[in-house]
């Protein structure tokens, strides 16, 4: 093959969106021919392939549309019970599609999650669901899509330019800071864990902006150890710093669980003269005594959802980048009590 071919046939559609300045799904829009591309930026893509020498494989294009009747789904952590019920959510929708999951665990590293991303694809699966590892960058996002791999982001976003489905964080938070507020505590702490990733930095801002917003310190936010059986070691740090919290909203039910085996060791029993949300509400929200009031992001209803874009985005890959994010709900128990109560 001469070398101008070579270099041509290296040439990808990443490389073509680049040179037009858009995205990789708008680029792959214009090729497939869709009317949702408007005139200039098909003019301008079809300059880019021009320029580029991009030549679009049908013959990989028609390999391609053979199923395995197999979906991938890669999470970060298969020990918080929160991924248990997401993947019930996602498995009950492939499978009354007649198709099954491949289960896979990223450790939330990026190495890992590259390497299970590239067994996938070898083990052609139809599509997969993926909730992001921390630190994972855009660009890996587009280098999948540039294996024409269908992908759907779950919990955790890296980009707009491909299917997500999720919760409101924020709203979440609201949630838990009103309720706490209506019970008279305005000292509420926020224990946070764990990797940064796009549902952290979410309900970091959420807790700041709602507590401002009452005009309450957002300031108290503590850090606990991201291994569960460390947490309760850890409650003595929500009272290291001078101002006592009167109430605690945790990062998720796992971090609350520990807390609250923590507080008792301290001496502050919860819902009695201490306040503690968790965040998810996971079944084991019931087992705990008492009852953890948690705010419900309903990871069977985001797992369901997911599968619902992934199996659309199988039957029209020219459909536009989505979003459907699912509101939460306050489930209010017993482990929380107004202020005068709490109170030492």
């Amino acid at each position: 093959m001469p070398s101008d071919d070579r270099k041509k046939s290296r040439v990808t559609l990443l490389d073509v969106a680049r040179h037009a300045n858009v995205s990789r799904a708008t680029a792959s829009l214009v090729i497939r021919k869709s009317p949702l591309v408007g005139a200039e930026t098909r003019v301008r893509v079809e300059a880019a392939m021009r320029e580029l020498g991009y030549v679009y494989n049908m013959g990989a294009a028609r390999l391609r549309a053979e199923r395995s009747h197999t979906v991938g789904v890669v999470v970060p952590n298969l020990t918080n019970p929160f991924f248990a019920e997401l993947l019930s959510g996602i498995e009950a929708v492939i499978d009354s599609a007649g198709m099954v999951v491949i289960l896979a665990n990223s450790g939330d590293l990026v190495e890992r999650q590259d390497m299970v991303m590239r067994r996938m694809r070898e083990h052609g699966v139809d599509g997969v669901i993926l909730c992001p590892a921390a630190d994972t960058a855009p660009e890996f996002v587009e280098r999948v899509g540039e294996w024409n791999l269908p992908l759907v982001q779950v919990l955790r976003h890296v980009s707009e330019d491909v299917d997500y489905a999720g919760v409101d964080y924020a709203a979440g938070m609201r949630q838990a800071v009103d309720y706490l507020a209506s019970l008279g505590h305005r000292k509420i702490a926020f224990a946070v864990h764990g990797p940064v990733h796009s549902a952290y930095l979410e309900r970091i801002e959420g807790f700041r902006e709602a507590m401002v917003s009452r005009g309450f310190d957002p300031g108290m936010i503590i850090r606990v150890p991201y291994q569960t059986a460390r947490i309760p070691a850890s409650a003595h740090l929500l009272f290291d710093k001078g101002e006592e919290p009167t109430a605690v909203i945790c990062f998720n039910d796992v971090v609350a669980l520990g807390l609250s085996a923590g507080l008792h060791d301290l001496g502050r029993e919860v819902g009695e003269n201490f306040s503690l949300v968790g965040f998810d509400d996971v079944a084991e929200a019931e087992v705990m005594r008492p009852r953890l009031t948690s705010v419900s992001t309903g990871p069977v209803t985001i797992g369901e959802n997911a599968a619902r874009l992934l199996l659309d985005r199988l039957i029209d890959p020219m459909l536009p980048p989505r979003r459907v994010v699912k509101e939460t709900q306050l489930h209010i128990r017993q482990s929380c009590a107004p202020l005068a109560v709490t109170t030492l």
